[in-house]
C-alpha cells in the first residue's frame, strides 16, 4: 500500500495536505477566471485543467462535478474576501472599521472577475436559498456585533440597532462593487471609501440639525 493509501489521499492528488490544498487553490483560482470570461455553460473543465497544466481527471479528483466546481468557487471567493476585511492589525476601533471599508472595495476593485462569479451565482446555484455572500456575512457578524456595541457603550456611537446598521452598510459595500462593474467607477476607490466612511460615521445632518416635521415638509415641497 502506497503513502498516498495509507492517508486516503486520492490517485493524482499530493499525499502533503498543504501542497494538497494549493493545487486545489490554483484549480480554483483558474476556474474563477474562466467562469467569469465565459460564463458557467461555456466553461469546459478540460480548459481550466488545460489552464492549471493538469489532466482533466485530475481537476475530478479533487472536485466531483463542473457543478460542484463552481460551488467551491464562489466560497472560495467569499473566503479571500472575509481574509482581506478581516486583517487589520489597527488598535482604534474606528480605523478597523475603515480599513474593512477599504479592503472590501479594493478586493473587488482588485479582482473584478470575482464580481462576475457572484453575479453568475444567482443562476447557476438558483437553488441555493441564500447567497454566499449573506451566508458569509451572517457567519462572521457576531464580531462586528461585539466592535459596534462596544463603540455604543464607550458613547462613541448613538444607541442603534446595530443588525440593521450592519445590514445597511453591507447593502451599500456590496451595491457599490456591483455598481462599479456593471456601469464603471465614476471616482477612485480610495475616494469611494471615505466617501462610505464619511457616511457611516457622521451621517448626513449637521451637529446642530435634527430631523423635524419642518424640514420634512420644506424637502417635501
Amino acid at each position: 500500500m502506497s503513502d498516498c493509501q495509507k492517508n486516503n489521499a486520492r490517485p493524482g492528488r499530493p499525499c502533503d495536505p498543504t501542497l494538497e490544498q494549493r493545487r486545489k487553490n490554483e484549480i480554483l483560482h483558474h476556474a474563477v477566471l474562466l467562469f467569469a470570461r465565459h460564463g458557467y455553460a461555456r466553461t469546459d473543465v478540460g480548459a481550466i485543467a488545460d489552464a492549471v497544466g493538469c489532466a482533466k481527471g485530475t481537476v475530478y479528483n479533487y472536485f466531483n462535478s463542473k457543478l460542484t466546481l463552481f460551488q467551491e468557487t464562489v466560497d472560495y471567493v467569499m473566503i479571500g474576501l472575509l481574509d482581506a476585511t478581516s486583517s487589520s492589525r489597527a488598535e482604534d476601533p474606528l480605523d478597523r472599521i475603515s480599513d474593512s471599508v477599504r479592503s472590501f472595495l479594493g478586493y473587488f476593485d482588485e479582482h473584478p472577475e470575482y464580481v462576475e462569479i457572484l453575479v453568475q451565482e444567482r443562476s447557476v446555484l438558483r437553488d441555493r436559498r441564500t447567497p454566499a455572500y449573506r451566508k458569509y456575512r451572517s457567519a462572521h457578524r457576531d464580531q462586528a456585533r461585539a466592535l459596534f456595541r462596544s463603540l455604543i457603550e464607550a458613547g462613541v456611537f448613538r444607541e442603534i440597532p446595530i443588525d440593521n446598521t450592519l445590514d445597511i452598510i453591507g447593502n451599500t459595500l456590496y451595491g457599490t462593487i456591483f455598481t462599479n462593474y456593471f456601469t464603471g467607477r465614476v471616482s477612485s476607490m480610495e475616494q469611494q471609501a471615505a466617501d462610505i466612511k464619511n457616511l457611516i460615521m457622521h451621517g448626513l445632518l449637521t451637529s446642530s440639525s435634527s430631523p423635524n416635521d419642518d424640514v420634512a415638509a420644506t424637502l417635501g415641497d
